[in-house]
């Protein structure tokens, strides 16, 4: 799960890690009052979007009238932002962060992100923070300075010492960089997180650190088990895939690809193995979908639903290997979507373990077009068969 900036830096402050003056708006009027609490004769508007880099899309502008802060913040909100690490649409503009004009004298990356290798926290810093710090992880990576925490001992003070020495800070600086770590490493653990960015850590011209933006990644594991109640309360399902959304609700575990063949599958593993198989025949998957080892006819029938809602689907593969669920339960979930949805698209079917015959049975009595397979490949082939056949 992922935050906003104005969330993340909510939680950065409980940590002791600074952060500029700022508020949250979410109209112009709101935008112009806050210009003229914050003070100043320069101010921030930053869209508030799950991507990073609203700088050079044109999600970030610098105000130097409380008009322009108001001006600015009409413009962006209602419209969707478009990054390099967002698709073609963008993502929605519903908040605006207005915050306090910074003297930068230094802009430097800090984050930190769990090395499962190592089986380590790990702190990464670079020198050469700002918008490019991807395009310098990808051509300049001795760039890049690693910390790698001991999960007993904790950071320590001279791991702190030796980033910031990297860095090429002051001394004084370095005291700051060290209180910043620590409490970034408290954060990590306690809020259970799988990535922490600042980027730009900044240093202002009186040399004092900053975190001007800030970036959380949350273990959703820890969400759904209800370890983080106040950060579950942050999100925002408008940042993230509809169809994402709609299939969590119904207990599925559901990802939206770029292909146009739907999978409905039990069990990640077999879910995987079907995506291989159908690429392996020339075919591309629409999406990753679990229903479950433990599922029933109604989830059956709304994840059916789920995957013909999208008009690039253009073929459908079930493949079900019933261990705890039964084959003809799949069959009824699978022969009640179809009537309800009315599928227009080619839907291949194969079925294997408990209670097959009588899952194979009522598909071949239910009088719709379901196309049967006898295994896997079987069925790969029938489905990218079958689209290219409609495609053409």
């Amino acid at each position: 799960m992922n935050l906003h900036e104005f969330q993340a830096k909510h939680i950065f402050s409980q940590y002791g890690i600074p952060i500029p003056r700022g508020i949250v708006v979410r109209s112009a009027a709101e935008a112009k009052a806050a210009a003229e609490k914050l003070g100043g004769s320069v101010w921030v508007v930053k869209a508030q979007v799950h991507a990073g880099g609203r700088g050079k899309a044109g999600g970030v502008k610098i105000a130097k009238s409380v008009a322009d802060v108001a001006a600015f913040t009409d413009e962006l909100l209602g419209t969707r932002l478009v990054t390099h690490q967002t698709d073609e649409h963008g993502m929605p503009i519903n908040s605006i962060m207005i915050e306090e004009g910074l003297d930068i004298a230094r802009e430097i990356y800090l984050g930190a992100l769990v090395d499962r290798a190592s089986k380590r926290i790990v702190f990464m810093g670079s020198a050469a923070g700002g918008m490019d710090i991807e395009e310098v992880a990808a051509t300049e990576p001795e760039k890049i300075i690693t910390v790698r925490v001991n999960p007993v001992a904790g950071l320590q003070p001279y791991q702190c010492r030796q980033m910031g020495f990297a860095l090429g800070l002051t001394p004084a600086q370095i005291k700051q960089l060290t209180v910043i770590m620590q409490g970034l490493y408290r954060c990590f653990e306690e809020r259970d997180l799988g990535l922490v960015e600042i980027n730009p850590l900044i240093v202002t011209g009186d040399d004092t650190l900053l975190a001007l933006d800030a970036k959380i990644n949350v273990d959703d594991n820890a969400i759904e088990v209800n370890r983080q109640a106040e950060i579950a309360e942050m999100r925002d399902p408008s940042q993230e895939d509809e169809t994402e959304v709609a299939a969590a609700e119904h207990g599925l575990n559901y990802i939206t690809l770029d292909g146009n063949i739907g999978c409905m599958v039990n069990g990640a593993g077999l879910a995987m193995a079907t995506m291989d198989v159908i690429k392996l025949h020339g075919g591309e998957p629409a999406n990753f979908l679990d229903v479950g080892g433990g599922t029933n006819k109604e989830r059956v029938t709304e994840a059916f639903k789920i995957i013909s809602s999208s008009p690039d689907v253009k073929g459908i593969l079930v493949n079900i290997f019933g261990g705890i669920v039964r084959c003809d339960m799949i069959a009824e979930g699978v022969i009640a979507a179809v009537k309800e949805v009315g599928i227009k698209v080619p839907v291949v079917v194969r079925l294997e373990g408990t209670n097959v015959e009588q899952g194979k049975q009522l598909l071949e009595q239910s009088g719709l077009d379901i196309i049967p397979a006898e295994n896997l490949t079987d069925g790969a082939k029938k489905v990218v068969g079958a689209v290219q056949r409609e495609s053409a």
